[in-house]
């Protein structure tokens, strides 16, 4: 995924949770997401960090894929979050109002 308007790429294998099995699953199952890694929850507008063994930034998305907002656990105007390694966000210059492309996504 990467985002446009600052040129950067927020992750090379980010995995898609478009299932309600996937997205209740998440990232819990996970010890850790490497550099590039990531979950995109489509549709979401709201997620718990409770039981995550790891920091993650959140970037809440609406639908077309513009950045809402970063950071809270709920946002009623996105239509998706991508869920990335803490740090992320602030790596490539993340701002609300971005807008990310989806390039090429891990199955």
């Amino acid at each position: 995924m990467r985002n446009q308007t600052r040129d950067a790429v927020l992750g090379e294998a980010i995995e898609v949770a478009d299932t309600s099995a996937k997205r209740r699953t998440g990232l819990l199952k996970h010890e850790r997401l490497e550099p590039g890694e990531g979950l995109w929850i489509v549709p979401c507008e709201s997620v718990h960090t409770f039981f995550m063994k790891f920091p993650i930034d959140l970037v809440y998305l609406d639908r077309k894929r513009k950045v809402r907002t970063w950071r809270l656990s709920a946002c009623l105007s996105a239509h998706s979050i991508l869920e990335l390694p803490a740090g992320t966000v602030e790596r490539t210059g993340t701002r609300a109002g971005d807008e990310l492309n989806i390039e090429t996504l891990a199955e």
